[in-house]
């Protein structure tokens, strides 16, 4: 059961990206996210997973932030290469195929197209306490994870 409800949401997940993919604007200056799934899931009450497809133009960038307190997210770049950070943790650039993930109440320090000439596109799933709102929450690069809202 586990396995067919995974299978079903990532192809849920990767339609919507496609669908997504083709109503990105080109050239910004910052990322422009795009919901692609949210659904309760069944068998586990209280909880959802929801995903969003994070494109960024040649050279954009997210600003720092948190996600919903309840949070767990696995992150797949889908193209190009992004340049990521997690707390105190090291920079990374991860590649079209690789992923990371996120454990509740960690502070995304850096997240931006590794690239200044080519787009990046990455897929955010969450597992979070349905309501568990906002998504996500900008923060001060000073900000501790200690003292995340």
């Amino acid at each position: 059961m586990k396995n067919t409800l995974l299978a079903c949401v990532v192809a849920a997940t990767i339609g919507a990206v496609a669908s997504a993919s083709a109503s990105a604007p080109a050239h910004e200056t910052t990322e422009q996210v795009i919901p692609a799934f949210r659904q309760a899931i069944p068998k586990i009450p209280g909880k959802s997973l929801i995903s969003v497809v994070v494109d960024y133009a040649p050279g954009a960038a997210s600003r720092s932030h948190l996600h919903a307190k309840s949070a767990f997210i696995y992150a797949y770049v889908v193209s190009g290469a992004i340049e990521s950070r997690i707390d105190d943790g090291p920079v990374q650039v991860l590649h079209a195929g690789e992923s990371f993930y996120e454990p509740p109440g960690a502070r995304h320090v850096v997240s931006r197209n590794a690239s200044e000439s080519e787009p990046a596109k990455l897929l955010a799933v969450f597992v979070l306490d349905t309501g568990d709102t906002p998504l996500t929450t900008p923060t001060t690069s000073t900000e501790s994870s200690e003292n995340k809202p």
